[in-house]
């Protein structure tokens, strides 16, 4: 059975610095910090660690000069899983209706946890991009979300980068047990790069099979990220993404990361960015 109920979401000057084709979007990595505090609220029970099925649908645009967005929340209880979503409500003149922007499911009972290894740091590098370049060319967020640093060192079988958490004015809810989000967010724009390299557009998330957050992440911290692809179609790429602490150990870890070309073809890499062919094992 669900449930709706309405929300005001703070939004933070940082925010500005997450935007797509000049319109201001709530990133997907907040997402996940809100529905995970929302889903702790409705059910003291989660386990907000463990993210599965989730899907971001469609963009939730945040107008410019305002410091709160209304949006609703909807909740789905199944056995040991709480499933929510993250919608919004368009008024037309006379009738209104609801879009759907991401959709997480949460556990509500612990399950058995695998441990996540050591970082495999070696990787065969063919190129080497500079984060500078990056987010000038390839990614070009605010420097607020400037989370890559360094080189990203590059193969077709996958992207090894490092990565910054930045200390801002205040946390959001959820960060003492999920850490910062931006190191995340750093660690898809390597997906991003490496997806530029080995198809003919611009991949953007719009999902995950499963993350999992063994040890939070920090601001003011340094990490690194291994970001391997698993499929590839015509549209559309998979990948597994690590995070690891500067001792190797790993902090958390994405399964099935699912990108596409939202653009419709729009948007395409650089003509002068190097190509690399990806194999699937």
């Amino acid at each position: 059975m669900c449930s709706r109920k309405d929300i005001t979401i703070d939004v933070h000057p940082w925010f500005r610095d997450h935007h797509f084709n000049g319109i201001i979007i709530f990133p997907a990595v907040e997402i996940m910090l809100l529905l995970a505090s929302i889903a702790r609220k409705k059910n003291s029970a989660i386990h907000p660690e463990t993210m599965t099925r989730a899907s971001f649908s469609k963009f939730l645009e945040i107008p410019k000069k305002i410091t709160e967005l209304s949006a609703l929340v909807e909740y789905e209880e199944k056995g040991d899983e709480l499933c929510v979503r993250l919608l919004s409500r368009i008024e037309f003149k006379k009738i209104s209706r609801l879009k759907e922007h991401a959709e997480i499911t949460f556990l509500t009972r612990s399950r058995k946890k695998h441990s996540p290894g050591k970082q495999a740091i070696a990787i065969e590098t063919e190129l080497s991009i500079d984060a500078e370049q990056i987010y000038k060319d390839l990614v070009p967020f605010g420097p607020t979300y400037h989370s890559l640093t360094g080189k990203l060192h590059l193969s077709n079988k996958a992207a090894l980068g490092n990565l910054q958490a930045p200390v801002l004015s205040r946390q959001q809810r959820m960060e003492k047990e999920l850490g910062s989000p931006f190191p995340l967010d750093g660690a898809m724009h390597a997906a991003c790069v490496l997806g530029q390299c080995i198809s003919d557009f611009v991949p953007f998330p719009v999902g995950f099979a499963r993350r999992h957050i063994h040890k939070p992440t920090r601001p003011g911290k340094s990490y690194t990220t291994i970001v391997t692809p698993v499929s590839q179609t015509k549209d559309e790429l998979i990948f597994n993404v690590s995070i690891f602490d500067s001792t190797g150990n790993t902090c958390e870890t994405v399964t099935g990361l699912l990108m596409r070309d939202i653009s419709g073809g729009t948007i395409t890499p650089p003509a002068e960015l190097p190509r690399l062919t990806f194999f699937p094992q």
